[in-house]
């Protein structure tokens, strides 16, 4: 999926989608009526695809967008590029940039058609982004759906009608190959980069987006030929549909666990997922809860208390907040003892406390020793009463 090959045609997806965002931002209307400029026919040689659309022709812009994405037209490319860019190497440079922002890592453009170059390469990973991009604009997938369309004539032209190259929805050019649940999007053909396609599929809640790239024309045992490009699209959409299902994963209403509450009457509290979690599955899943316990009280409803990831083989798929299913109110008596203890527990109070200590233990010391000695020593004897001398009187 990721690694570097030559896209053909299929690089018209990038050249479309920069149009109609254009559009849908009101630089340019479908509606509008364009003269085709000095550029059509830039780098588009001899021998390509094309609806031989001249220079100073007048057309709508979006029967030029058929004829780039339905018939596949290189020379619709570069009109489409000189509308929005104003030229042709400016709008490669655009698709360079929009290449960059999407974060593609194995793509390069360096025109707008496709035609092969040592320097323009991509990869089935980074055109399943581009195409996913287009898909967000409605004009893009109904165009590049169409199995004809009809061009009025022109000033230079007779009416044109075109038919898709895309043989999964339009068997006009090979039986064989039509696949209901197939939509659009774009095939490419080169000698180099051989058979491409990207298309998309739809069947019931399910939708796919396929790219092969580099897939080749074979002959059968019958004599016929197969361009498997084609064929094999249709069997990786077999596959998916065949193998993969939405599964309801989670459900908002779901208690996953108890978490106990320190600090209320209530000893615990239940969480369940902020929204029901569904996902395209192959097997099952494994559950990784991450929650904080006990958490102290009060616990308001809604309260984030963890989360819930989902993996599948090791690859985490999403994660969900858990949240407490009820309101835990917090028991004022058991608050006061938490803050006594908190207050005891500091630090500075700690320090205070050993300080008292050494120095109630130093006074203690002190009493027994310095204050028994003077007590012992140093004290005065008390006079008896009457005071005065009470010796032997001389006559």
């Amino acid at each position: 999926a990721y690694e570097k090959a030559s896209p053909a045609s299929i690089t018209k997806v990038m050249t479309a989608l920069l149009t109609v965002e254009a559009v849908d931002n009101g630089q340019l209307s479908l509606d509008d009526w364009i003269t085709v400029g000095p550029e059509v026919n830039h780098e588009v040689g001899s021998g390509s695809s094309t609806q031989n659309i001249k220079e100073g022709e007048v057309m709508r812009l979006e029967d030029v967008l058929y004829c780039a994405l339905t018939a596949s037209a290189n020379e619709a490319c570069n009109i489409l590029a000189e509308q929005v860019s104003g030229s042709v190497d400016a709008f490669v440079g655009a698709m360079n940039e929009k290449a960059a922002a999407l974060g593609w890592e194995n793509t390069h453009f360096v025109n707008t058609t496709g035609l092969h170059d040592s320097q323009h390469y991509t990869s089935a990973w980074d055109l399943y982004l581009i195409t996913a991009e287009a898909l967000k604009h409605d004009d893009f997938l109904r165009i590049c759906d169409m199995k004809s369309a009809t061009i009025p004539a022109t000033n230079l032209s007779e009416e044109r009608v075109l038919h898709s190259t895309n043989y999964l929805i339009s068997n006009w050019r090979a039986l064989g190959y039509l696949d209901s649940r197939a939509h659009g999007v774009k095939t490419g053909s080169t000698s180099d980069a051989g058979h491409c396609l990207v298309s998309t599929a739809a069947e019931g809640s399910l939708s796919f987006i396929s790219v092969v790239l580099g897939a080749e024309s074979v002959t059968l045992p019958s004599g016929g030929t197969q361009v498997q490009s084609f064929s094999e699209t249709s069997r990786l959409f077999d596959w998916g549909f065949e193998n993969f299902s939405y599964q309801t994963v989670l459900e908002e209403a779901e208690l996953v666990k108890e978490v106990s509450v320190a600090l209320s009457k209530v000893d615990h509290v239940s969480v369940h997922p902020a929204a029901d979690v569904e996902l395209l599955l192959p097997a099952s899943l494994e559950r990784t809860l991450d929650l904080e316990s006990p958490v102290d009280a009060p616990v308001t409803e809604g309260q984030v208390l963890g989360t819930l990831s989902l993996s599948l083989e090791g690859e985490v798929l999403t994660t969900v907040d858990l949240l407490a299913s009820h309101d835990v109110e917090a028991s004022g008596l058991l608050l006061f003892w938490r803050n006594v203890r908190n207050f005891f527990s500091s630090t500075a109070v700690k320090v205070v406390g050993i300080a008292l200590l050494v120095l109630a233990a130093a006074l203690i010391v002190w009493k027994l020793t310095v204050g028994r000695r003077r007590y012992r020593y140093g004290r005065s004897v008390p006079r008896r009463r009457g005071g005065g001398y009470r010796g032997r009187r001389r006559h």
